[in-house]
């Protein structure tokens, strides 16, 4: 029997649990709230990492595998990718796993890229 895949062996940079308000009328999760949560844990793991202010300036290779639904418990996991000048590019995984279930699942995978930045806004140099 092949093996089922596993979480990162990290702790979770963000964990919340999916909402009513948030799910549209079929009871799955809008794909914007998970992409919401996936910034929150990027933007604090790369401010975290960076140890400075940073804003989002791009989201690509968002995948969404597996609906969440309501209740669900939604974890997200980081790890740094890419880190140049001003800028930290962030891996996200998003794993979910029912209330009341023992079994979690990666329901989206992506990278986000952060920009180190002032209080103008300008980006700053990295570790600066």
């Amino acid at each position: 029997m092949a093996e089922m895949p596993q979480p990162p062996n990290v702790g979770a940079h963000l964990r919340t649990v999916a909402m009513p308000c948030d799910a549209n009328a079929s009871g799955d999760i809008f794909g914007g709230w998970t992409l919401s949560q996936m910034d929150l844990a990027g933007g604090t793991f790369a401010a975290a990492h960076s140890s400075r202010r940073v804003v989002t300036s791009r989201i690509q290779e968002v995948e969404f595998l597996r609906p969440v639904k309501v209740g669900d418990d939604v974890s997200v996991f980081c790890s740094l990718r890419d880190e140049g000048r001003t800028s930290l590019t962030v891996a996200l995984e998003v794993w979910a796993r029912e209330r009341t279930g023992p079994e979690m699942h990666k329901v989206t995978e992506g990278c986000f890229t952060y920009v180190a930045v002032d209080d103008q806004g300008t980006p700053q140099p990295i570790g600066s």
